[in-house]
């Protein structure tokens, strides 16, 4: 085990699959010369070369339309776009086609390729750079989703979407870049999709959470500790495969539970998880579901009223302080 940030993970990931299969090659805007934006393909260029390391005109359709050709045609591409909000300009190849073609062509095609993407807030980008859009990707049947929390999830995360047949979409929030854990040597380390980690163990309320959130989660469930609160915290890692067999056996054993999302309250993802974990605990809940999600407000600039429309850990607090105070 090593210890490393998030950041260099994935590019230790990218190395490893690179060096494992010539197939592989990555593409995107300033991933060869400049490094990456958030430099997670630093030092790729110097050791595949240009002919595996490639920037791209800035035009993101055209990018993950250039990844479905080359996966058909035999490669193994790992695609980056600058941030998740420039995927709205790729919308077309990404819904209807990476996700559909190996559908529509009845199994006689495989799309082995992967779409990083940064996303969410808290970095004062404002409204267009700091949004949370992995819904509406869990909307579309076709794609997997993984969103890693920890620099061991998304180093194996990452290896487990290059080597699978299916297009992948993996996202990566820009806050977690910094952030340091302990991740495995082994150049063979997966981690599976499709499958959630009980992060932390407890027995009075269920936290659910994914990527940043999961952080934010572990953090109030250790001051919730402090006043005799026992909180399991699940982290779902993959959103396609979602993993609700974990997080509804924790539920059912709590007999209570807290969604805690970043993306919009409206139509986001902890409704979805929430009504699941309704529809099958409905005779063992003690108090109805709680979410927590962002404000449905366009990101603001300033750096304070940011800080008041994305979850904090504060607001998942006061969540499981309410749930486990409420009844049904």
């Amino acid at each position: 085990m090593s210890e490393m940030t998030y950041r260099d993970a994935l590019n230790l990931a990218l190395r490893e699959e690179m060096r494992r299969d010539p197939a592989m090659v990555v593409f995107g805007e300033d991933v060869a010369l400049y490094e990456g934006s958030f430099k997670v393909t630093r030092g790729l260029l110097a050791e595949f070369g240009e002919e595996r390391i490639k920037d791209t005109p800035i035009s993101e359709n055209t990018i993950i339309g250039m990844a479905v050709g080359a996966a058909m045609g035999g490669l193994r591409p790992v695609v980056e776009l600058m941030t998740v909000n420039f995927a709205l300009l790729a919308m077309d190849q990404l819904i209807n086609h990476m996700a559909k073609i190996r559908s529509m062509f009845g199994g006689q095609t495989y799309l082995p390729m992967v779409v990083r993407m940064p996303g969410g807030g808290g970095s004062q980008l404002a409204a267009q750079h700091s949004q949370s859009l992995e819904s509406y990707f869990m909307h579309c049947p076709g794609m997997r989703i993984a969103y890693p929390a920890t620099p061991a999830d998304a180093k194996g995360l990452l290896k487990s979407a290059i080597r699978d047949n299916n297009p992948v979409v993996f996202l990566e929030h820009e806050l977690l870049y910094n952030s340091k854990g302990e991740v495995p040597d082994d150049p063979e380390f997966l981690a599976p999709f499709g499958r959630a980690n009980v992060v932390r163990a407890g027995a009075d309320v269920t936290i659910v959470a994914y990527a940043r959130m999961t952080v934010l989660a572990l953090q109030a469930a250790g001051e919730l500790e402090k006043e005799g609160i026992s909180c399991e915290v699940i982290d779902l890692r993959t959103l396609n495969p979602l993993d609700a067999e974990t997080f509804i056996a924790s539920a059912r054993k709590t007999g209570r539970a807290v969604v805690v999302e970043e993306c919009w309250r409206s139509a986001g993802l902890g409704g979805d998880l929430a009504h699941r974990i309704h529809e099958a605990c409905f005779d063992s809940l003690l108090a109805p579901v709680k979410r927590v999600a962002g404000l449905d407000v366009p990101m603001p600039y300033s750096r304070e009223i940011e800080k008041l429309c994305i979850p904090r850990v504060e607001t998942i607090v006061s969540a499981v302080r309410d749930v486990l105070a409420a009844s049904v």
